[in-house]
C-alpha cells in the first residue's frame, strides 16, 4: 500500500505522511465482533506502572481469531477493514456455516478469496496449517509458542517468520528479529507475511498525532533533577557519567541484558543479533 504525503501547508503538515486507505473496503466493524475498550493510561490500582502512556482516542476492541482452530470449513473474505489496535488491517471471514471471525489480513489477500484452516489446507497465502504441513522455507506469520494458545509471533504490520529446517517434532523458525527458535511442529502458522507493509515508514508529523495514539511526552533524564533520575543535575548539558546509564529507579539500562528466562533458553538456537540500519 502507498504512502500518502500532505503538501505543507502548515508546520504540523510539513513531514506528514498516512498510509493510504486504498485496500479499506468496509468502515464500520462487524457488531458482532466488537467488544468495549476501557483505558487503563498505563495505571495499576492508579499507581503508574508504564510511563508515556494516556488519553488518545476512544477505541472498540476487534475480537481477532488467533487460535485459527476451526478445521476443514471453508470461508469467504467478506471484508479488509482497519483496526485502530493494531499496526495491521484485518480480514473479515465469513463461513460456510455462516460464522463470522476476524483474522489478521496478510499481503496479497482480496475480498472474495476462499481460505481455510486444518492440515487439510491447501499452501495458499491466509490458510492456517500445522507446522508439520508446511514446506522447509515457506513465509508464515501468526505463529503458536504452544499448542492452541495462538498466535503470539509475527503479528505486527509487516511482519513475518520463516520455516528453516524440521527435526523430529521441532521446527526451527527465523523470527523478525533474527532469532531462530524451536517451535513444536504442532503449532498452527499462517501462510504469507502480515499486510500493511508500509506502515513503518509512516511519519507522524506533529506530537498531536502521537496524543492521538495514546503516547504522552517522554522527557529526557538528563533535564530532570538528580532526585527525579540518575542521570539529572550537573551545569549545563551534563553527560550521563559512570558507572553506567540508569533507569529513573536505578537499575542498569542502555544495553544491559534483563532476560530471564532460563527456562526457555534450551529452546532457542540462535540469539538474535544487532539491528543494521
Amino acid at each position: 500500500m502507498p504512502i500518502k504525503i500532505y503538501k505543507p501547508t502548515s508546520p504540523g503538515r510539513r513531514g506528514m505522511s498516512v498510509t493510504s486507505f486504498e485496500d479499506i473496503t468496509r468502515q464500520e466493524p462487524e457488531p458482532s465482533l466488537v467488544a468495549p475498550l476501557k483505558k487503563k493510561a498505563g495505571r495499576s490500582q492508579g499507581k503508574i506502572t508504564v510511563r508515556h502512556k494516556g488519553g488518545g482516542h476512544k477505541r472498540r476492541y476487534r475480537i481477532i481469531d488467533f487460535k485459527r482452530d476451526k478445521f476443514g470449513v471453508p470461508a469467504r473474505v467478506d471484508s479488509i477493514e482497519y483496526d485502530p489496535n493494531r499496526s495491521s488491517r484485518i480480514a473479515l471471514l465469513v463461513y460456510a456455516d455462516g460464522e463470522k471471525r476476524y483474522i489478521l489480513a496478510p499481503l496479497g489477500l482480496k475480498v472474495g478469496d476462499r481460505v481455510e484452516a486444518g492440515p487439510e489446507a491447501d499452501l495458499r497465502v491466509g490458510n492456517a496449517l500445522p507446522i508439520a504441513n508446511i514446506p522447509v522455507g515457506t513465509t508464515i506469520h501468526n505463529l503458536e509458542l504452544q499448542r492452541g494458545r495462538g498466535g503470539q509471533l509475527a503479528r505486527s504490520a509487516g511482519a513475518s517468520a520463516q520455516l528453516m529446517a524440521k527435526e523430529g517434532n521441532y521446527a526451527h523458525i527465523r523470527l523478525p528479529s533474527g532469532e531462530v527458535r524451536l517451535v513444536h511442529t504442532r503449532c498452527m502458522a499462517t501462510i504469507g507475511q502480515v499486510g500493511n507493509t508500509d506502515w513503518g515508514n509512516v511519519s507522524l508529523g506533529k506530537a498531536g498525532r502521537a496524543r492521538w495514539l495514546g503516547r504522552r511526552p517522554a522527557t529526557r533524564g538528563s533535564a530532570m533533577s538528580p532526585r527525579d533520575h540518575p542521570h539529572g543535575g550537573g551545569e549545563g548539558k551534563a553527560p550521563i557519567g559512570m558507572p553506567s546509564p540508569k533507569s529513573p529507579w536505578g537499575k542498569p539500562t542502555l544495553g544491559k541484558k534483563t532476560r530471564r528466562r532460563k527456562a526457555t533458553d534450551k529452546w532457542i538456537v540462535k540469539r538474535r543479533g544487532k539491528k543494521r540500519v
